[in-house]
């Protein structure tokens, strides 16, 4: 495990983390209260257990309260042991009620007391091996998290990867469900064979069976060579039908022989051939509602659904969007050599947040956000340049970035945008009024003014709007 010790005292570090390395642990010290923080926005997948001390010293900002009441809104799952001194029992005993899970008296620190307290821990919270390694699974498949519902996305992934069973996978857009299948497919016995991707939406009707069975050399017209479909490419592999609530009715009976009796036949050819594929689906679409309304075909959906995954939207796990943002955080410092990181509010504002397209529009916002930030410490302000917050009419619907990215535009373009969105925005509320709008936007009376020229924005509509 990885254990961080906070302390203010040097001495009491280095013995708790002693004792704890000889227990076979990771440590890490920190011996200020704002600096751990810090470490928690970026380090969070790296810490298992917290050490925390109550008391600081008189020149810090926070105590081990202040800190605990942060990990409880931002880290709700991580388990913290408050480390109390004289004089601060009830302290502890509030630290207890506010969410800690134990604490040691300094007075009678030792090996035998912190063994008791961590295997303790470890009982209560059911911390096993095995969760480790699923947890270490999906990291490495990017799927980024720590919740339960996450965790239990983990464990049907190992258990219907490791059958031979066709798997569906059900959840909103943006929310992962590529991943997901990739991640099947990665710990299947089929890894070292090939995954295909058929991307249904995309497929015209009329090559439809040419695309996915292959086709023989004049067998229509614009045939003039022999080519092997995606089935027979992904042989021994894993087939994904990506978007499998898009497919029409008319074909999807052409699926029912195909994944029924793993055979095919060439567009052209009189012979079946036999294949060893594993199926595994996807789709944001109530398939239950589709067949009731004779849209999706029976026969077709429980040959593919022998057993479900569901995603749960973004929103219900809201505790996962630190986990997120520290490993897109890593991702862009290492790719742009920088040292960026998010500050607790804007982490906080980040949980917020709505995110109707899910981890996808979050990432975006955060790519958005990492790339442009003019500092190091990106702040709510920052934030605000890419999400549409509270006040505005797409604010209020949960809309953010994403409805602003453009696959034909420049980032530059996007970003104009945005900014302009939220200028208009907040001057609809101020009423045209603009250095009342120039404080809540956080920028200078003169930085506005040049903006309203840039985006060659109107004030006096929202003025007239007043006046009516």
């Amino acid at each position: 495990m990885n254990i961080l010790i906070i302390d203010d005292n040097f001495d009491y570090c280095t013995t708790i983390a002693d004792i704890v390395q000889s227990f076979g642990n990771e440590t890490h010290t920190i011996q200020d209260p704002e600096k751990a923080i810090e470490y928690f926005s970026m380090n969070r997948s790296k810490i298992d257990i917290v050490f925390l001390d109550i008391e600081f010293g008189p020149d810090a900002t926070m105590n081990g309260i202040d800190v605990l009441k942060h990990c409880r809104k931002n880290y709700p799952d991580m388990p913290v042991i408050m480390i109390s001194g004289k004089g601060t029992i009830d302290m502890a005993v509030q630290a207890t009620k506010i969410g800690a899970v134990n604490f040691v008296e300094k007075g009678v620190i030792s090996k035998e007391k912190i063994r008791e307290v961590l295997d303790a821990l470890q009982q209560r919270l059911g911390v096993s091996a095995e969760s480790k390694e699923i947890r270490k699974f999906l990291i490495s498949q990017g799927i980024i998290g720590s919740s339960n519902a996450l965790l239990e996305i983990g464990d049907s992934i190992v258990r219907f990867g490791r059958t031979d069973l066709n798997v569906l996978i059900s959840g909103e857009t943006g929310t992962g469900k590529k991943l997901v299948a990739t991640a099947i497919h990665a710990i299947s016995r089929r890894a070292k064979y090939p995954m295909v991707t058929v991307d249904i939406p995309n497929i015209p009707r009329e090559l439809f069976q040419s695309e996915l069975f292959g086709h023989n050399k004049g067998s229509f017209s614009g045939a003039t060579e022999t080519k092997k479909g995606m089935f027979r490419q992904a042989n021994k592999g894993t087939l994904f039908l990506d978007e499998i609530g898009d497919l029409s009715l008319e074909l999807q009976s052409n699926l029912f022989i195909p994944i029924e009796e793993k055979k095919i036949r060439k567009v052209g050819s009189t012979e079946s051939e036999d294949l060893d594929v594993r199926f595994v689906s996807a789709t944001d679409r109530d398939l239950l509602k589709a067949m009731n309304e004779s849209r999706f075909r029976e026969q077709l959906y429980h040959r593919l659904r022998e057993c479900e995954i569901h995603i749960s939207p973004l929103r219900d796990r809201l505790e996962d969007i630190p986990d997120i943002v520290e490993y897109y955080c890593k991702k862009h410092n290492k790719s742009f050599d920088d040292n960026k990181f998010f500050s607790p509010s804007s982490i906080s504002f980040l949980q917020e947040q709505k995110w109707p397209g899910n981890v996808r529009e979050l990432t975006s916002c955060l790519r958005v956000v990492l790339q442009t930030a003019q500092t190091t410490e990106i702040e709510i302000s920052d934030l605000h340049r890419v999400i549409l917050v509270s006040g505005s009419e797409e604010g209020q619907k949960g809309g953010t970035v994403d409805a602003f990215i453009s696959k034909n535009k420049t980032l530059k373009e996007d970003l104009a945008r945005v900014d302009k969105k939220k200028i208009e925005a907040t001057l609809e509320r101020c009423n045209g009024n603009v250095s009342k709008s120039a404080a809540q936007l956080g920028i200078s009376r003169e930085t506005l003014h040049n903006k309203i020229r840039k985006y060659e924005i109107n004030t006096q509509i929202y003025r007239v709007k007043k006046t009516k």
